[in-house]
């Protein structure tokens, strides 16, 4: 009788073992059919707009010019006084239609104030540490910070036209 009672809680034992929730893993054989990529769905990212490209018609800079009224027809006189003074004091780091160390002139009067160029053009230390934009510009453009030439209104005016010949 002991053999059998051993016999019967030897099948009892292995009985609820088997029953015994243990869990078994899954593994992934090995194969050499392509496998479907898991499609994602793309999550949007917010395009970020370079300071040189953005846009902003609102912002008059920080500085002397409150107000700047352009004619219709550009001064042909006042652009080209404009060129001369840009060909002395910017070239160093302007070129006028491609990036340079700083930003190209061209087409920036479609994405700037007058207000804002000429104040950036007679007041750069103060616009770089006060204008968000100038801020922008300024990390965009490696930290190299726009010289002050010490320019009159008069001058910063003709480069102004000059801009508008570009």
């Amino acid at each position: 009788m002991k053999t059998g009672l051993k016999l019967l809680t030897l099948l009892f034992a292995t009985l609820i073992m088997s029953c015994g929730g243990k869990e078994e893993k899954k593994t992934e054989k090995f194969s050499y059919d392509k496998k479907a990529p898991a499609t994602e769905k793309p999550v949007a990212k917010e395009e970020v707009v370079p300071a040189s490209k953005r846009v902003d018609l609102t912002n008059k800079g920080i500085g002397p010019i409150t107000s700047v009224t352009l004619d219709a027809e550009v001064n042909q006189e006042m652009a080209t006084r404009g060129a001369d003074i840009f060909k002395k004091n910017c070239t160093a780091c302007h070129r006028t239609d491609k990036k340079f160390i700083g930003p190209a002139p061209k087409g920036v009067l479609d994405i700037r104030t007058p207000e804002w160029v000429m104040n950036m053009i007679l007041n750069p230390e103060v616009m770089v540490k006060e204008d968000p934009l100038a801020k922008d510009l300024l990390i965009e453009f490696n930290g190299a910070p726009m010289a002050n030439q010490h320019l009159s209104e008069e001058e910063a005016r003709a480069i102004l036209e000059y801009f508008r010949t570009l």
